[in-house]
């Protein structure tokens, strides 16, 4: 047993990046997956002692940015971020790649609730006021999506679907463009990640009605959870998923796993205070990675079915 395991350990570390490898953000920038993706790869790059490049490749509600990586070469040098790649196809029914089968997992950046936001013009300051007021004006309001099978696109069915009440969906580039779009006024409402809106929220930019949890932040601790909110079962969390494309070498996606896993503990403390991300144990192997979308998919087809929300 103490000979296998420093075999073990060389034989992970054997594979080292020569050039420098790129991180595909499947969102414009300024959303989740571009701050927490910018945040870890500084670590990570540093740990690899290769720079990790950050590609924004928006639209589609994340597929295009997916696919690509789907279709790179699985060399070790081609990653993908995306916390939309299991809820993506409970929403849309023809899919240009596999989510389960065209990906070798990484690791887990972590975890966070969504928000309940509005434009501070929004003449609601608690959820329940917001609920009645869309009540009384049905057709009045819309909330930004960051794009079809997003997790903002979600989040705001779920929201609707619980509370029984409508609005105007408009579908964005990104999380990035959905915040800048409430902050504006052009949209009235949304359940953006914590990461893409906390600055905001914290500013004053835009009000925060519930955190989409069964706890309250640590990062919003002035905020209310959804049950204290008044809007019970309106729960939603986002986790960040780190995969390859299908066929990477076994010890490139070992040796990246490692190099992420230490550079998201080293980006904890900051990860947190920044975007209210926090990682969690239990996410060492592939396996565990894609066990984790695995079920993600089947926990949002659920919501969504139960919902009356069909894949488009």
């Amino acid at each position: 047993m103490g000979l296998a395991t420093p075999a073990i350990v060389r034989a992970q570390a054997a594979w080292r990046p020569t050039r420098a490898v790129r991180l595909i953000v499947p969102a414009a920038p300024g959303g989740s997956n571009d701050i927490v993706g910018r945040i870890i790869a500084e670590s990570a790059g540093q740990i690899l002692g290769q720079p990790i490049i950050i590609d924004n490749r928006a639209g589609a509600g994340s597929v295009i940015g997916s696919e690509a990586a789907a279709r790179s070469a699985p060399d070790g040098y081609t990653l993908l971020i995306n916390s939309s790649l299991a809820t993506v196809p409970a929403m849309v029914s023809r899919m240009p790649y596999n989510t389960l089968t065209d990906f070798e997992g990484v690791a887990v950046a972590g975890f966070s609730p969504h928000l309940l936001v509005v434009n501070p013009r929004v003449e609601a300051r608690t959820a329940q006021e917001f609920v009645a007021l869309l009540r009384a004006s049905p057709g009045r309001f819309n909330y930004a999506s960051a794009g079809l099978g997003s997790g903002p696109h979600i989040g705001g069915l779920l929201f609707m679907s619980r509370m029984n009440v409508e609005a105007e969906t408009v579908h964005y580039r990104g999380g990035g463009p959905g915040i800048a779009a409430m902050v504006s006024g052009e949209a009235h409402f949304g359940t953006p990640t914590m990461a893409s809106a906390i600055g905001q929220v914290r500013g004053g930019a835009l009000r925060a009605l519930a955190v989409l949890s069964d706890q309250r932040s640590p990062a919003l601790p002035d905020v209310p959870n959804a049950t204290e909110a008044g809007i019970p079962g309106v729960v939603h969390e986002e986790f960040f998923p780190i995969v390859a494309p299908k066929g990477t070498p076994p010890e490139a996606v070992a040796a990246m796993g490692t190099a992420f896993r230490q550079a998201i503990q080293q980006s904890a403390a900051r990860l947190n205070e920044l975007t209210g991300v926090a990682p969690r144990a239990g996410f060492e192997t592939n396996a565990q990675v894609m066990a984790l979308v695995r079920d993600g998919i089947d926990s949002y087809t659920r919501i969504l079915r139960a919902a009356g929300v069909q894949p488009e």
